[in-house]
Order: C-alpha cells, then structure tokens, then sequence
C-alpha cells in the first residue's frame, strides 16, 4: 500500500543538523556556522569560536529570532534555541525537510477526504452537533443528542474509516476513541500505528509526515488532535476538526490551519502510513 516518500531535502554543507542547538551545545563545527550566519545577518559581532555560551551568541540569536520571520513569514519565537524554524530562517528554506506528499494511498485518500469536510460547522454553534458533526460521532460509538461530546479524534477516525471504505480496505487502522489521550495511549499496542514522541519529532522533523495526527496534552485529561497534511520546515499545515481559527479544542468547525509547530506538539505524532 505504501508509495515512495516524496520531500524536499537539499543535502547541503548547511543543511539542519536534525536536532534542537542551544547553549551549551558542544559541536564546535555546527555553532561556529550559526555564529559566522549570524555576523553575515547583521546580528553581531559574535566571537566566532564555535562556543554557545550565555553570553554574545544567545544575545545574538535572540536578536535574529526578533528581527527575522521563519520561511512561511511566520515570527519565530525568542527563545535563544535555534530549531528547524530558526535553522530556515537562519539558511535558508532548502536546509530544513519540507513533506508535502503523502507516504501511501490510504494517507492521501485521508487527507483528501479531510479537505472536503473544511468549513463544516456545528448547528447550532458551539453545541458539538450538527448532522456531519453527528455523524463523526456516531463513527466512534456516541450518540450526540445523548450530551455533548468534544470531536476532534471522532473527526480524525471518521476521516480514516471513508478512505478505508474508498480504497476498498476491510479494516481502518485508526483507533475507534474520541479521546485525545485514550488514542495516543492505544496507538502503543496497535500494529502498524508508529508513535513519534515530541522530543524525537523537534530533533528530526523529516519523520512527521502529511496524514499523521498529532497529539496535544491540554492537562486534566484533555487534548486535541487534528490531522497533519504538509510538514513545511517545522511548521504545520493540518486540517482540525472542533476547532476555530486559533486553534482552540472546543471550538465550531473544521479549519484548515497553517500555524502550528513540530515544536509545539507536546505528546507527539501517530502515523499510520504503513497500513
């Protein structure tokens, strides 16, 4: 079922080294780079002694990261941390993995299903139904007139059971739950689901690919999720269901968003692309 992995990753002298770089990184031969980058963008000077100490280069990248929009024109987050986002700004959109295709038939049918179900909206606002909404719903085993159920994960599984149906497979991979944390626990035991945890994700952004979901802890036994369809040099173009244009968990629709980070994505990522 899988297809061939298509991306955009230049293999250049200054290409991202595939992890998180801040003080006290000892690769003399990556910092030395960022410092000599830096003094070429103005955001100088910096001793350039491939050292990353508290000191003029973490002022210095902070400067950047304040002066300096990601590739997307996105602000970068002052942070002193140079990540995927700050690396592209920093050298350039062809140093960083860029994902836009989908690794298989079933995630690329995932994700044009998705598309189709933008601009949905509950009836009444703010009720979490509606007749597509119940349908999502009823998908993973809840009735919406029985009380009023946040749908988020009942989106992500509804979307993976019609593309299933499509490409005339007899079984959808996705876990039937409409709990955020309930999914990302179950993912671990399920075959052929592969849980990539946050860390691992921010250190190498190649291996979050379009059709995978993520996973956000909220606390309390709370999240959301929403479904990953192009991975742009550590910024994310998804498609949430329950959502709003900031992002929220108990939102009024499904969104197409185009502001969230590998970095932000506290649990991680479950991919299924290799059902």
């Amino acid at each position: 079922m899988a297809t061939q992995q298509k991306s955009t990753v230049i293999p250049t002298g200054d290409a991202y080294p595939g992890r998180l770089i801040k003080t006290g990184d000892l690769d003399k031969t990556i910092v030395l780079k960022i410092q000599q980058r830096l003094n070429a963008m103005g955001c100088g000077p910096v001793p350039e002694d491939g050292i990353f100490d508290k000191g003029k280069t973490l002022t210095a990248i902070k400067l950047f990261q304040a002066r300096f929009s990601d590739v997307t024109g996105a602000p970068l987050v002052v942070d002193g941390k140079v990540g995927s986002l700050t690396w592209g700004a920093l050298f350039g959109a062809n140093t960083v993995p860029s994902i836009t295709h989908a690794p298989s038939d079933l995630t690329k049918a995932v994700i044009e299903f998705a598309r189709s179900q933008v601009g949905v909206m509950e009836d009444p606002t703010g009720s979490n139904r509606g007749p597509e909404v119940n349908e999502y719903l009823k998908a993973v085993g809840l009735d919406a007139t029985g009380g009023s159920y946040p749908w988020c994960v009942a989106f992500t599984h509804y979307c993976y059971s019609k593309a299933a149906k499509q490409l005339g497979l007899n079984d959808n991979p996705h876990i039937r739950t409409a709990g955020v944390l309930d999914h990302w626990s179950k993912a671990a035991k399920k075959p052929n689901a592969v849980r990539i945890k946050s860390d691992s994700a921010i250190n190498s952004p190649e291996l979050v690919k379009p059709g995978s979901l993520f996973i956000i802890d909220l606390g309390k036994g709370t999240g959301h999720s929403g479904i990953v369809i192009e991975n742009a040099n550590g910024r994310l173009i998804t498609i949430e269901g329950n959502t709003n244009d900031n992002g929220s968990r108990e939102g009024i629709g499904v969104f197409l968003r185009n502001s969230r980070k590998i970095a932000s994505i506290n649990r991680g990522f479950i991919d299924y692309s290799a059902f």
